[in-house]
Order: structure tokens, then C-alpha cells, then sequence
């Protein structure tokens, strides 16, 4: 590829939010804001997501829908400090490891990436299968090596760009259960008390339920993913105009903001009417465990009826279709930057080999675990909980990284952020915890 080329290239992949020019207004201004983190919102209500919402209402009803509001502020923490990290420092959350701290914490946070992300890749996969099931009665089995396929042939020869593009707006659908959430005609003071008045249990179910929903909102992989994107917008802004004012990354940091909450805010806004309308469908109709694919479309019947399948299968396939990417592309880029290899999505397979190989290696060995005897909806469901065991050893290493004047300068964590960030790692290390004291009979 010629250098006009990828710099055109570059042009059209770039998220419109990093602007040196006139500061606009309005709604404009605020949709040119929205870049990485919007993606990393969409990619967060993947196929783990769903079911694990479905399962957490057909359990419990309404007694969950209180975690939307207590994810969301600490969601936003989390995803911004990794966001500010990689516009201030322009380097990966694994680049910085490798520069200012040892390896062993280096390849500790990889590992833990690695692990989470590979179980969830197979998931993911297994579920998107499950949905084709549903509208061919093909085993799901034979989907997940096509989707797997599919994914990794965008992801090497074609614009990574252009898949969010088309598949983003497959995830439209999951506004669905808003709809159906009305449809349904729950007792909405029993809606209220589920959202404002938490009914916390210690039963393994309740800890299960709850590790997971906060596995699959406060996920690591985006951690990874979200920094190495807002490095990748800067490094093509910056091949176009040149080096930037400090001024200009203050602006920069404050678009940030707006993009990460945004994309954060339609996150636990799907989240919260999954919950919500499998409460009121599944669960008020006795359906206290989702155990296959059919019965998760279930709860989207007030509004498709017998199409409800088709649109579970949509919603499921094109969120996996988004997140399958992003945990396998940040993968790739946390060991191609503690490595030190050249990455990017923008480059050809022959211009960063390894990179594409770790992409292509977390496909294989998904694809691999994926035809485990585990059912796929359960697969997903502990995808979710994997994820939120591992998820707090890495919040504590962005709070560090986030503090340190060597990394961040005068653009280190204020108050606000060390604070919902230390209340992320409290809760999560405090459920997981609990969640193994209950599997080994410390608590029953």
C-alpha cells in the first residue's frame, strides 16, 4: 500500500472527535465528541451481556435492576482513566507497563487479559451460534468456525472501520426491550423498588448473578482496547497536522469525557431493559433459569411475537459481530505492545505479522474451547463471571498507573476519579471474593 494510501486510509477510519479547529456547538459538537468510547460502550452489550441481563431478570425479576445505577458511574471511571491514559502519554495501558514498571507486572496483566478475553472470544462465539440455531435448527456448532472466519478475514484484509460501521447498527436492535419492556406492562412501583432499593442476598446464586453482571459491564479487555484506540485516533491525527498544543489535549481530555459517557450511558441503558423485560416476561411467567437460546429470546415476545427469535438472533449476532473484534483486537495489542511490535488495525497482516497473529491465534483457540460440552448460554454466563474475578487486580493497576506524576505529569487522577475507581475494585474484589467463599462452603 502506497503512503497516500494509508493516509487516506487513516482519514476514513479515524473518529471525528479529535479537533484542533473552532470549538463548536450544539449538537454537532457533541457528535463529533464521540469516538472510542462510544465504540467501547456498544462492544461492552455483547452477547456475554445480553444473556447475562436476561439471566439476572428471569432470576430475580426486578431485584437487579439497582446495578445499572451503581455500574454506571464506576463503568465511567474505570473506561476514562484508561482513556486519559492514552492521550496523555500516547502509549497503550501495556506500553506503559513496559516502559515504567516491571515485567513481571507487565506479562501478570497481560496473562490476566489473555485468560478472560479467550474464554470470552469462545462465548461469544458459541452464542452468536446459538442465535443462527434458533432461525435454522443447525446445530450452533457449525456457525461458530464461519462466524469466527468471517470476523478474522475483516480484521486482516479489510477496514476494521467499515465492520463497525455495518454491524453497529445490527445493535440498534437491542432497543427492542425497551419496547418490550413497555409492552410487557410490569408493575412499574415494583420497577422502582428494584431500581432504588437494593435487596441484597448472600446465596451463591445472588453472588453469581451479581460477579457477572459486573464481569460483563467492567470488562478488562475494554480497559486494554479503549486506550489503544484513543493512541490510534491521536497517531493519525497527528500524521495529518503535526504535534499538538497542550491546549488542544485538554480539549481533547474533555471530549473524552463526553465520548466515554455517552457511550457508557447506552450501555447500562440496554442493560438496564434486558433486566428489566426478562423480569417481566420470563420471570414473571416462571421462567427463573435461561438455559438455551429460545428461552432468552422469550422475552422479546411483546413486541416481535413469533419474530422474536429473528430479532434475538440479530441482536446476539451483530453485538458479537462488534465485540468479537474489539476482545480479540485488544489482545493483540496489549502483547504486541508489551512486545513492542509493531500494531494497528490500519496495518496490512504483512506489516505487523505478530500483531495479526495474536489475533488470529485467540480466534483459533476460541473457536477450540467453543466446542466444549458447556451449553452456549451458560458459556456466556460464565464467560461474564471469569471476567469479573479478574477484573479488579487490573482496576488497581490503572489507579496506580493514573497516579503516577513520572507517567501522567500534571494530568494525574483527581479526586473524583481515584474515588469511584477505588469503589470499582472495592465492590469487585469484595463479590468475587464472596462468590469463592461460597463455592468452597464458607458461605452458604
Amino acid at each position: 500500500m502506497t503512503a497516500p494510501a494509508r493516509k487516506q486510509r487513516r482519514r476514513r477510519s479515524r473518529p471525528p472527535r479529535l479537533s484542533t479547529g473552532p470549538r463548536e456547538h450544539g449538537i454537532g459538537s457533541f457528535l463529533k465528541n464521540l469516538g472510542p468510547g462510544l465504540v467501547t460502550g456498544a462492544a461492552d452489550d455483547d452477547p456475554s451481556g445480553i444473556s447475562t441481563y436476561s439471566q439476572a431478570g428471569a432470576a430475580f425479576g426486578f431485584g437487579l435492576l439497582w446495578t445499572a445505577l451503581l455500574s454506571f458511574p464506576l463503568m465511567v471511571a474505570v473506561q476514562l482513566m484508561c482513556a486519559r491514559l492514552g492521550l496523555v502519554t500516547r502509549r497503550g495501558l501495556a506500553s506503559v507497563l513496559r516502559k515504567y514498571y516491571p515485567p513481571w507486572l507487565l506479562w501478570f496483566a497481560c496473562g490476566l487479559l489473555l485468560v478472560g478475553n479467550t474464554i470470552n472470544i469462545a462465548a461469544d462465539l458459541s452464542g452468536m451460534g446459538a442465535g443462527a440455531e434458533l432461525l435454522t435448527h443447525v446445530d450452533h456448532i457449525w456457525f461458530v468456525p464461519v462466524f469466527a472466519v468471517v470476523i478474522l478475514l475483516f480484521l486482516m484484509f479489510g477496514s476494521y472501520a467499515m465492520l463497525l460501521r455495518i454491524f453497529k447498527w445490527l445493535t440498534l436492535v437491542l432497543f427492542a426491550y425497551v419496547v418490550a419492556a413497555f409492552l410487557a406492562k410490569p408493575s412499574w412501583s415494583a420497577v422502582a423498588k428494584g431500581t432504588f432499593l437494593p435487596q441484597i442476598t448472600f446465596t451463591k446464586e445472588y453472588l453469581f448473578t451479581f460477579v457477572a453482571i459486573f464481569g460483563t459491564t467492567i470488562s478488562p479487555y475494554l480497559f486494554f482496547w479503549q486506550a489503544a484506540q484513543e493512541v490510534e485516533a491521536d497517531e493519525a491525527l497527528t500524521n495529518e497536522i503535526g504535534d499538538r498544543p497542550r491546549r488542544a489535549l485538554e480539549r481533547e481530555l474533555r471530549s473524552a469525557r463526553t465520548d466515554v459517557s455517552a457511550g457508557m450511558i447506552i450501555s447500562n441503558v440496554v442493560m438496564y431493559f434486558i433486566i428489566l423485560t426478562a423480569g417481566a416476561t420470563l420471570h414473571a411467567h416462571g421462567h427463573t433459569q435461561v438455559q438455551t437460546a429460545a428461552e432468552a429470546a422469550k422475552a422479546l415476545e411483546p413486541v416481535a411475537g413469533k419474530l422474536a427469535a429473528l430479532l434475538f438472533t440479530l441482536g446476539i449476532v451483530g453485538t458479537g459481530l462488534l465485540g468479537v473484534p474489539v476482545l480479540a483486537g485488544s489482545a493483540a495489542y496489549a502483547i504486541a505492545e508489551a512486545a513492542a511490535w509493531r500494531r494497528g488495525m490500519d496495518t496490512q497482516p504483512h506489516q505487523a505479522r505478530n500483531f495479526y497473529l495474536v489475533i488470529a491465534a485467540s480466534m483459533v483457540i476460541g473457536v477450540g474451547l467453543s466446542f466444549s460440552p458447556i451449553d452456549p448460554i451458560r458459556l456466556l454466563l460464565w464467560s461474564a463471571v471469569i471476567n469479573g474475578i479478574l477484573a479488579p487486580p487490573l482496576i488497581i493497576i490503572v489507579l496506580v498507573i493514573c497516579n503516577n506524576p513520572k507517567v501522567m505529569g500534571s494530568f494525574r487522577n483527581g479526586r473524583t476519579l481515584n474515588v469511584f475507581g477505588a469503589i470499582a475494585a472495592a465492590i469487585m474484589s469484595g463479590s468475587a471474593l464472596a462468590l469463592i467463599a461460597s463455592w468452597t462452603g464458607l458461605i452458604k
